[in-house]
């Protein structure tokens, strides 16, 4: 889950001006989230003309992938599970495949078919005890990247089990911010940051010729920022927990729930992913959520060109290799 109070990003927007450029920003609503779109150029007329446009392209996106549009191919996809193959456009097919791929580098920690879990766990108050051990185990029965059958040469997509649903909740909006950056450094847009509720992506550089910078705060301290980082041409996401858990026998159990086991993850408050693209930087915050700090930064440090920041339920802080952190005073 995606907290945009997690990051904090030094925009410079429209009341500083160098060589004639300007950045300019416009905030919507899309695909169900808060987006924040700023163009660097040299007239409002351009900008607004390209914000538009990356509007029109995130719509479109929605409506291809949106398990909540009963039109879209995803739906197509999850009222046929266990009774056939469904054709998809080959965008919505190496989208699934670089999906399996996450799940098999996670080892199923980050799924796809998560979309199947059956709720046992509420984060509405209402819990006074844990589920049984029975209810877990049978929430996520429907659960598993290797019950997903591509057929490349068909263009087909077909889950295996009935009942068997796809997602792409967790890396849906980063997955649209990286398309947008792609479509509009195509056709000339020299600068930008896409901002999708905490899913960041940027190209280029400030008005200014400096870096677009991001500030990382502490989730129990928002207003705190402790480092800032440049982000150049490449992507940020935070996932956090410290809003919605439950707790039982002293130990929290967060919202973010493990695919595998039906079992909430424990021990961290918040996770940071600076990645080449916003959808793998969704989807391994969600990963190393599950997995812990141990695991987590293992894996991190064997992908080149991750880096991740972890706060644990103790406050402490935790950074992948090649991560050193400038604090602020």
């Amino acid at each position: 889950m995606k907290n945009p109070l997690l990051i904090a990003v030094a925009f410079i927007i429209p009341c500083f001006v160098f060589a004639q450029d300007i950045a300019h920003r416009r905030t919507t609503k899309l695909m169900g989230s808060r987006f924040d779109i700023t163009i660097v150029s040299q007239d409002e007329v351009t900008a607004n003309r390209y914000i538009d446009e990356a509007i029109e392209e995130i719509t479109r996106i929605e409506k291809l992938i949106s398990s909540w549009i009963p039109s879209s191919q995803t739906s197509q996809i999850n009222l046929n599970a266990g009774i056939k193959p469904v054709k998809v456009d080959q965008e919505l097919i190496d989208l699934i495949e670089r999906c399996i791929t996450v799940s098999k580098i996670t080892d199923g920690a980050f799924d796809i078919t998560y979309a199947s879990i059956d709720k046992v766990w509420k984060y509405d108050g209402s819990m006074t005890e844990m589920p049984t051990k029975e209810a877990i185990e049978n929430s996520v029965a429907k659960i598993g990247y290797q019950n997903i059958v591509l057929d490349k040469t068909a263009q087909t997509v077909f889950l295996t089990l009935e009942g068997m649903k796809i997602g792409f909740g967790a890396i849906g909006k980063g997955y649209a911010a990286d398309k947008v950056r792609s479509m509009l450094k195509a056709e000339g847009v020299k600068s930008g940051i896409i901002n999708a509720s905490g899913d960041l992506t940027t190209w280029g550089k400030q008005p200014d010729g400096t870096d677009w910078m991001v500030g990382i705060t502490n989730p129990l301290n928002k207003d705190n920022i402790f480092s800032w980082f440049p982000v150049v041409n490449a992507a940020v996401a935070t996932s956090g927990n410290y809003e919605k858990y439950v707790t039982f026998n002293g130990v929290k159990y967060s919202h973010i729930i493990d695919p595998r086991t039906g079992y909430p993850s424990t021990g961290i408050l918040s996770v940071t992913i600076f990645a080449p693209s916003a959808e793998l930087c969704d989807a391994l915050a969600t990963s190393v959520f599950i997995t812990g700090t141990e695991t987590g930064l293992h894996m991190i440090n064997q992908i080149k060109g991750v880096e991740c920041i972890i706060i644990d339920d103790h406050n402490n802080i935790h950074t992948s290799e090649n991560i050193e952190l400038n604090k602020t005073q």
